[in-house]
């Protein structure tokens, strides 16, 4: 059974969106959650509130990517803003061994994730912010 928890924030006026329904899919995505939450130079943070159209690999049609995290940093006065995603790392590049039982499904995820990836990348590009896939070794997670 995936993992799946609200989580609570205790500065709830940083969170954009609805603060009642922030869902956490990983320990790993609930661990973010709270460092957007506690840390002080991050002014504003949203979690899956921003839809990006990408065009699915294997559908083959027009699919809706919603990243994991939006948040705003202000350092000296300045505001930057990033889009991340959070994944395991055998997610962020293709599978090696075509002989697994596994090979096909984690091939298709990895197609999908790059599809998604690609298209955040452009969002971001347009708006001057910046895009970043952070795995368990970013988190420092084993």
């Amino acid at each position: 059974m995936p993992y799946k928890t609200k989580f609570i924030p205790i500065n709830p006026s940083k969170y954009v969106g609805d603060v009642n329904n922030i869902i956490c899919r990983s320990l790993w995505e609930r661990k973010f959650c709270k460092y957007l939450d506690e840390n002080s130079s991050i002014i504003r943070w949203a979690s899956e509130e921003l839809r990006i159209p990408y065009m699915c690999p294997v559908k083959g049609k027009l699919s809706f990517y919603y990243p994991d995290f939006l948040f705003e940093t202000e350092e000296n006065t300045e505001v930057k803003t990033f889009l991340v995603e959070i994944k395991p790392k055998k997610q962020t590049s293709p599978p090696k061994n075509k002989k697994s039982k596994s090979y096909n499904q984690d091939y298709l995820t990895y197609r999908i994730n790059n599809s998604k990836w690609e298209s955040a990348t452009e969002y971001c590009k347009k708006n001057g912010w910046t895009f970043k896939i952070l795995t368990e070794e970013h988190l420092h997670i084993k």
